[in-house]
């Protein structure tokens, strides 16, 4: 694997109620990191996706662009009554949504960043976590789309001038998701309707649009979905969410976690070994695995490959998020919101726990662009008191903390992950790994899990940095089930007859012991004399 280049070029934002500010990120050669750009006052502030630009927005409805090579404004948009704000994944584009006055007033407006002009403007009347943004783009920019009534219309990125290309017709669409890279797939969601089904169906967009789906999946009891597509745009997990658990076993419904493939290879439910909401789930950056958080606490964390076989079981605990680094060969899982905020660290290649540590109340998580630093924060308004960063190594040693009066954002620059390493190993490694043997834990059995190898070692970069806690230990082997009617019998025994619980006699229960050992001697020696 090519040298990893030194994480330098790292940049951490941070804001509070005066503003935010742009800190050098990690390694800190003098224990505290560096202020790259001075407080700048805003409401928020938002990196686009491939971090090339970053969106501000001002108490006085001005929205600035900062280029982030330069930590310059570039551009200012003055948007009254504005009332959110987006920029697309590489910058090219800024998205606003204004308070409606009336449908003749087209209040969602795409601007063109680069000479600040409007490129498409259209109405709608109210805004929701469905429905905004309006126009979603693909992670690289090639593709173009917006949901409308029981249709999803496509636009030319290069050129909104032209209006929607190509329409698709999916009655009773109410949630899309185009494909990441490349746009060349869109998931429609269609919720349950008179005595029908709710389904998602995927669709070929661009030239190879189709009105006919390339996979569907149907599903009753759904009130929602999430869908996340994988890198590369051949996979879409779906997590479909009922407000009602009609087995009664949890208050907040219940969750099915779906895999669809555009090829049609794969459509229906993931295997898992535990039932149980789903609690999170995450593509790797290859897009060849995924890993999931799932099952009544303690809950089960399990990695499946894209065929949905399982490749590695993370254990059991108190946790409900799961964060695999860019470069694929670190995960953290962690269990924050109301759990107390374990994290166990591993490495995906070696296919071991490298450490556990504790981040309590923390609010957000992530890791670095390079992949070796794991930073969580409390931050307000979730949680007013504690607010702070703490930064980790890649193992789950502490590397960095800072607490604040109030922090309301904490956020790393984007960097593409090739300028850290080369990805075309990691995909080779990922591909390379075989499973010699896998045994399911059952009841009475002693569990056991062969550790699949991995062709690639940790990088040198990796192997510098110091050593945590050693993981736990491992468990030992449970003794035989014993009924709970079964389980005081030693206690009862022990009032009844002098023992104690643990088995050994008292002083009294050996002295009637001992006389009623002697009487039966003296009976048999009587009994062997009188004959």
């Amino acid at each position: 694997m090519a040298v990893v280049e030194p994480s330098s070029s790292l940049e951490i934002l941070v804001r509070g109620p005066e503003g935010f500010f742009i800190w050098n990120g990690p390694p800190f050669p003098s224990g505290e990191p560096g202020v790259k750009l001075d407080r700048v006052p805003c409401t928020s502030a938002k990196f686009s996706d491939d971090g090339s630009k970053l969106m501000v927005t001002k108490l006085d409805s001005v929205i600035s662009i900062f280029d982030c090579k330069t930590l310059t404004e570039i551009r200012s948009f003055d948007v009254p009554n504005v009332l959110a704000a987006v920029i697309s994944p590489c910058g090219t584009y800024l998205q606003t949504f204004q308070k409606c006055s009336s449908p003749q007033h087209k209040n969602v407006v795409l601007w063109k960043i680069e000479n600040g002009e409007s490129a498409y403007q259209l109405f709608q009347k109210n805004m929701t976590k469905v429905t905004w943004p309006s126009v979603h783009f693909s992670s690289d920019e090639t593709g173009a789309c917006r949901l409308a009534t029981n249709e999803i219309q496509f636009f030319d990125p290069r050129d909104f001038s032209k209006g929607f290309v190509n329409r698709l017709r999916v009655p009773g669409v109410a949630a899309l998701e185009l494909s990441k890279a490349p746009g060349s797939y869109v998931a429609a969601f269609v919720p349950e309707s008179k005595g029908m089904p709710a389904s998602v169906q995927i669709y070929a967009c661009g030239k190879d649009l189709q009105s006919q789906p390339v996979a569907r999946r149907s599903f009753f009891r759904c009130s929602t979905v999430q869908l996340s597509w994988n890198s590369g745009s051949t996979g879409l997990l779906v997590v479909v969410q009922s407000d009602v658990d009609k087995t009664n076993q949890s208050y907040y419904g219940e969750s099915k976690l779906n895999y669809l493939t555009t090829d049609g290879a794969h459509e229906g439910l993931v295997p898992l070994r535990k039932e149980g909401p789903i609690h999170d789930v995450q593509w790797s950056y290859s897009g060849k695995e995924f890993a999931v958080v799932y099952g009544f606490m303690p809950a089960m964390a399990t990695v499946f490959d894209k065929k949905c076989n399982p490749l590695l079981e993370l254990g059991t605990g108190p946790y409900n998020t799961i964060r695999w680094n860019p470069l694929g060969n670190f995960i953290c899982l962690a269990g924050f919101g109301n759990l107390p905020g374990d994290m166990a660290f591993w490495d995906y290649r070696e296919k071991k726990q490298l450490g556990t540590t504790r981040a309590e109340l923390s609010v957000t998580s992530e890791w670095s662009p390079d992949g070796r630093y794991f930073m969580t924060a409390t931050t307000a308004p979730r949680l007013q008191v504690d607010n702070g960063v703490k930064v980790f190594h890649h193992n789950g040693s502490l590397y960095f903390k800072k607490m604040f009066d109030r922090l309301y954002q904490v956020d790393w620059k984007p960097e593409s992950v090739e300028k850290f390493g080369d990805i075309e190993d990691l995909v080779k490694a990922v591909g390379s790994v075989k499973i010699d043997e896998a045994k399911v834990p059952g009841k009475g059995s002693k569990a056991t899990q062969a550790v699949p190898k991995a062709t690639q070692a940790v990088s040198k970069a990796a192997q510098a940095v110091p050593k945590a806690t050693p993981a736990n230990p491992p468990a030992a082997k449970p003794a035989a089930y014993r009924p709970p009617h079964a389980k005081a019998a030693a206690v009862v025994q022990a009032e009844l007859f002098g023992g104690s619980p643990s088995g050994e006699l008292s002083k009294n229960a050996l002295k009637n012991k001992k006389k009623r050992e002697k009487k039966k001697q003296a009976e048999a020696a009587s009994a062997a004399g009188g004959s």
